[in-house]
């Protein structure tokens, strides 16, 4: 049978109501949850270019532009219930104003449009408010392990390679690690959000219009940096999504790692972080429970979050180079999920890193029966004693069994072993007296001869600290910059869409 005997056949009725409940139902919901603003501005910046390039008249443009504050003030999209009448919030906007201006009048606003370079505009608008919040966290998470860094540089901790006991550093050096990393993860979030801040309209369907349009116009009025150059990229490129979420997958997979080390840190058996009541939970039965359940809200949050993004990234794969709906309201929507869980993180991980301390009692008693500080003597054997690294190496390894056979401490029983384990290795006595010994293999010492570049010394902590700062710095003023240009965005097109409506 033929398309056209079929055609003349067919006498169902556009929506389907399963294909209404399913599909359409859900993507207008969440279209009047997500993009109203977003359509709000696109219509008025697109009115005002119309009015301004003369392809409509001022008259036209301001009738329409009172039709569309009569809209506004009439119709409260949260209180819509899809019936099928149209097909999405896009048509229901247009049908508004047909019926306020009549059909010809009303559908005037579409020309040199298209609800192709309409989505994406939309989507970019959404995605750079939520990386927008992102930045402003993060950027408050940054500036808080920077304060705790300066505060807690002096302050001894043990740190862990294998799940196991290594060496000494400081608590502000470790935070410095975690500083930098999260110092390229704001870096990439910024390079994202210029990603996003290309704007698509005029791209219409795919290849712009015969109209002569200014497209740099209406993305100056969204507060774009610029248009999007290729037509055909305005609608099939989804590297704005991607680029995103992936930026807020490493984000958050990154910081899930600190989160873990604190959650392990915190436990009965290693206690060197200690959480304040205010974070600490208890339990139902145990009085004797002190569970620091943030830490675990946090890690579940993060995972979720990485999670979140990486299904968008999903959505993306094997997908056609062309405007399709698989990346469009209902994964732009599900991707906003990831950010609100982000959030969440960014802002208790805040707190958290403020609050927190150090507890130095069990970290001095975790030094003394690790031995982690065996690694200085074997060190200051080599400058000291002119051993090979590898004579003094087996020095230290059977000094550190000893001691640990013990159950000892390096400092207080360490130096009787390390004499013989000397005499036997070298042939001779050692050089070092019981004082130089303790000294050598004190955690105080070990952090304070390691001065080079990057090291938890004083010196290089300090440097690396003030660099932070003057990082700090510079992401609020690029944040402040940025959003400062959105408003000065938003005040523009509300005087050039007022200055409109004046003509009526």
């Amino acid at each position: 049978m033929s398309e056209e005997t079929n055609s003349a056949k067919d006498k169902s009725v556009f929506p389907d109501p399963v294909y209404k409940q399913t599909v359409l139902k859900p993507l207008f919901d969440g279209a009047k949850n997500n993009f109203v603003e977003g359509f709000r501005s696109i219509d008025r910046a697109h009115l005002v270019m119309l009015a301004e390039t003369g392809i409509l008249t001022q008259d036209q443009a301001a009738r329409i532009a009172d039709a569309l504050v009569a809209i506004d003030v009439e119709i409260d999209p949260s209180t819509l219930e899809y019936t099928g009448e149209v097909e999405d919030y896009f048509f229901l906007i247009e049908k508004e104003l047909k019926a306020r201006l009549g059909a010809d009048l009303g559908g005037r606003l579409h020309t040199a449009r298209s609800r192709n370079d309409i989505d994406h505009t939309l989507f970019k608008i959404g995605l750079r408010h939520h990386i927008d919040v992102a930045l402003d966290k993060a950027i408050a998470l940054h500036a808080q392990m920077v304060e705790t860094a300066k505060r807690e540089k002096a302050t001894l901790i043990v740190a862990y390679t294998h799940g196991q006991p290594a060496q000494p550093t400081t608590f502000g050096h470790y935070l410095s690690a975690a500083i930098e990393v999260l110092g390229r993860d704001i870096e990439r979030l910024f390079t994202v959000r210029n990603t996003v801040n290309l704007c698509p309209m005029g791209a219409a369907a795919i290849t712009t219009t015969g109209f002569p349009i200014d497209r740099h116009r209406v993305a100056s009025l969204l507060g774009f940096s610029a248009p999007l150059r290729n037509s055909y990229s305005c609608i099939a490129a989804v590297d704005y999504t991607t680029a995103s979420y992936s930026a807020l997958e490493l984000l958050f997979l990154h910081l899930g790692r600190l989160i873990q080390d604190f959650q392990v840190w915190s436990s009965f058996e290693v206690a060197q972080l200690y959480v304040p009541n205010a974070l600490v939970q208890i339990s139902s039965i145990m009085p004797q429970k002190r569970n620091p359940v943030p830490i675990e809200h946090m890690r579940h949050l993060s995972s979720q979050t990485v999670g979140r993004a990486q299904s968008v990234l999903t959505m993306m794969h094997n997908t056609p180079f062309t405007d399709m709906n698989d990346s469009e309201g209902e994964t732009q929507a599900m991707g906003y999920q990831a950010f609100a869980t982000g959030y969440r993180v960014l802002d208790l991980l805040t707190s958290f890193i403020a609050s927190v301390s150090i507890n130095s009692e069990r970290v001095k008693s975790n030094l003394d029966r690790s031995c982690i500080t065996i690694t200085e003597l074997a060190d200051s054997l080599v400058r000291r004693e002119k051993l090979s690294f590898r004579q003094a190496h087996e020095i230290a390894a059977e000094v550190a069994k000893t001691v640990v056979a013990l159950e000892g401490s390096l400092g207080k029983d360490g130096f009787a072993p390390f004499v013989a384990a000397f005499k036997k290795h070298v042939g001779r006595d050692t050089g070092l007296d019981e004082a130089a010994f303790e000294e050598i293999v004190s955690a105080e010492y070990f952090v304070h001869v390691r001065d080079r570049f990057g090291g938890p010394a004083e010196a290089p902590l300090g440097e690396a600290l003030s660099e932070y700062e003057t990082q700090r710095d510079g992401f609020r003023s690029e944040w402040k910059r940025q959003t400062r240009l959105l408003d000065e965005a938003q005040r523009d097109l509300d005087l050039c869409f007022t200055r409109l409506r004046g003509h009526a």
